[in-house]
């Protein structure tokens, strides 16, 4: 069975500046656009050392003292790469030239207001503007959404994320004192995934919890996405299971009329060691009993993910691809979904009381 699941890469050759030289950069936007193949030009950080760390290590021919400098010497049909924390998107979008391609780190801001500021200065400048949720492009992400386009389990009507791990939130020390944690830094991911298979949510419930003996703001949530009567769209996440890895899982699930999918993700188990990703998948047989197989596939979330959305926005920008997958227009309504996952968990539920003293 053949399973459709790489991304196609552009058709041109389009220079990459990197704004920002965190992590994320070392360890998923520069190795993931080495194995593509894409040219990066340059890269600018606040601190020139880390720049020129990276620099050296992956053959970045340029290093910048500055934004204004990298867009000053930037090469036609450049993509800007914005790696850095959001609140200083608007500072940096701001300098970019008017109609730039640019590929920015989620979230799309801190809270929804940020967001929209954020889409509205992307649409005063027409820049052609992505967020980098790679969730959606994840090799075990992909395959299952060609199997579900393809018919193979009929109609989808369950999705359920679960994590249960120990997360180092420590080896992130700027995003670990955020006081939205939990759904805006991790569960988002899952919220985006879930949406680019079922559309917007009619409602959304959720519950997010700090743990007593941490200082984290949030470390474990329940959101409930409501899409009506038969479809089950859950997530569940908890990263405070530290009891070693027996227990601990990672996974999301599709369930179809015909058939389910699953796929452990591995990275997030012992990160950021990680272990092998397992994609399954069951697929009814009329007259056998239900038989669960084993697919592999090539690559993981990190650094293969990172490769579909710089591959979608440069497909996008010259004309080769249609849509633009996680343009801000599409992102807003995710960032829209967070809102109401905090707003629902700031709110409470239907107190038990009123239902005891109801007469």
């Amino acid at each position: 069975m053949e399973i459709i699941y790489q991304p196609v890469l552009p058709e041109s050759i389009q220079p990459i500046i990197i704004i920002g030289a965190g992590g994320i950069v070392a360890d998923a936007h520069l190795p993931a656009y080495k194995k593509a193949g894409f040219a990066v030009q340059g890269i600018v950080n606040r601190t020139k050392a880390k720049a020129e760390k990276l620099a050296e290590a992956f053959q970045i021919p340029n290093v910048y003292d500055s934004v204004a400098e990298a867009v000053a010497k930037a090469p036609a049909h450049t993509v800007f790469d914005l790696t850095i924390m959001p609140e200083q998107y608007l500072e940096v979008l701001e300098q970019l030239p008017d109609g730039a391609a640019v590929l920015i780190q989620k979230p799309m801001g801190d809270d929804f207001k940020q967001a929209r500021e954020i889409l509205e200065l992307c649409r005063q400048k027409k820049l052609v503007a992505a967020i980098n949720f790679q969730l959606r492009f994840a090799p075990f992400v992909s395959a299952a959404r060609y199997m579900i386009d393809q018919g193979m389990i009929g109609e989808l009507y369950d999705m359920e994320v679960r994590v249960t791990i120990k997360t180092p939130w420590e080896i992130f020390p700027h995003v670990m004192v955020h006081p939205r944690l939990e759904i805006l830094y991790h569960s988002i991911h899952y919220i985006d995934m879930l949406r680019s298979f079922l559309g917007d949510p009619e409602t959304v419930m959720a519950k997010t919890l700090k743990h007593p003996a941490k200082t984290l703001s949030s470390s474990r949530s329940t959101i409930l996405m409501d899409y009506g009567d038969t479809m089950h769209a859950v997530i569940n996440t908890n990263h405070d299971h530290d009891f070693g890895p027996h227990n601990q899982e990672c996974f999301i699930k599709w369930e179809g009329t015909e058939g389910s999918i699953k796929a452990n993700i591995g990275l997030l188990m012992d990160y950021p060691h990680g272990v092998p990703d397992v994609f399954e998948y069951c697929l009814q047989e009329e007259g056998k009993a239900p038989e669960w197989k084993e697919l592999k596939l090539e690559g993981s979330w990190f650094p293969e993910a990172f490769i579909g959305t710089m591959a979608n926005l440069m497909r996008y920008k010259e004309g080769s691809s249609p849509v633009l997958h996680t343009s801000v227009e599409d992102v807003i309504k995710t960032m829209a979904v967070v809102e109401s996952a905090y707003l629902s968990s700031n709110k409470g539920g239907v107190k038990i009381s009123e239902q005891l003293n109801n007469n």
